[in-house]
């Protein structure tokens, strides 16, 4: 599956997104915590993902930022692509997307979806949600998956060629369940 660079980015901001609700992110624990609790987290979100156009941020983009993200991760709970759709309609029209070609910040062209002025929500509903409306598009909604780990519940858009990817990175609970079910057939065998 090709994807543009720049939908493959907001994929990855949308996952990383849906991954900072409590029901995804715990403290050490293992109590819930919500990694977007505030606005210096909501800055550092938007610093990290290099959100363009976001200025002064408040408790009101907070509150919009935890909408966005409650309603794509419904997106990815979505029974099929007819909910899935629905869904991802509902975010980018509310968003009021304005396409704009755009090749700012060393970048290459690629399509703004959210206006000039949007807020960071707007900006993330729109970008975002365009980026999932191109896998729904593209027949692959089956892509947009939970982690399988029992102890994970983890979004993820699965990539790999043949859609076999169950756990979110193979290298925390991917492993951790192939070590786990190694030593329970060696504890099995040595009886």
């Amino acid at each position: 599956m090709l994807i543009p660079h720049d939908t493959r980015i907001a994929l990855e901001t949308v996952v990383e997104l849906v991954n900072t609700a409590p029901e995804s992110a715990q403290r050490e624990d293992g109590s819930p915590a919500d990694a977007l609790a505030g606005i210096p987290a909501l800055y550092a979100f938007a610093e990290h993902h290099r959100l363009s156009g976001v200025s002064e941020l408040d408790e009101k983009d907070l509150r919009a930022v935890h909408d966005v993200r409650a309603r794509f991760a419904a997106v990815f709970a979505a029974s099929d692509a007819q909910v899935a759709a629905s869904l991802v309609n509902s975010l980018v029209a509310a968003a009021g997307t304005t396409p704009q070609l755009s090749n700012h910040d060393g970048y290459d062209w690629h399509v703004h979806y959210f206006a000039p002025d949007a807020s960071i929500a707007d900006h993330l509903a729109a970008d975002c949600g365009m980026a999932l409306a191109f896998i729904i598009v593209a027949g692959e909604t089956e892509r947009l998956r939970r982690c399988e780990a029992p102890d994970c519940r983890h979004a993820f858009v699965d990539l790999s060629r043949n859609r076999s990817r169950r756990y979110c990175s193979s290298r925390t609970c991917g492993n951790r369940l192939h070590v786990a079910a190694y030593r329970a057939r060696r504890r099995e065998a040595a009886g």
